[in-house]
């Protein structure tokens, strides 16, 4: 059973998972959740990233294009926007960061 912080971890780092699963190509929102889910460690649910990609959307961060599927409904691709991008690149540098500065403390560097 996961401990709250494990799932307070993953809330924080739901956005720059979303961002970056589409910074490889547009892509539509169930395969999004399946690749996230499969990540060890991440395993993010429907519910939880279809709320993100609406508000990511609304930010004007992600372009959204639909088209009929052929098997159920119209299905929704997301690709990142030029702020979008710029956002995904702000997140990275600030979980290098962050990591780097843990893992030293975990590894007992420098105080």
């Amino acid at each position: 059973m996961k401990g709250r912080w494990e799932t307070q971890l993953r809330k924080g780092v739901v956005e720059l998972a979303v961002l970056a699963a589409i910074a490889r190509g547009e892509t539509y929102g169930y395969r999004i959740v399946e690749e996230l889910r499969a990540l060890p460690g991440l395993e993010l649910t429907e519910s939880t990233v279809y709320p993100v990609l609406t508000r990511l959307a609304g930010e004007g961060l992600l372009a959204i294009r639909a088209e009929d599927s052929p098997t159920g409904p119209t299905r929704r691709y997301y690709r990142l926007t030029a702020d979008g991008t710029r956002r995904l690149q702000g997140m990275a540098a600030e979980w290098t960061r962050v990591t780097g500065s843990l893992k030293g403390l975990l590894e007992g560097g420098p105080q």
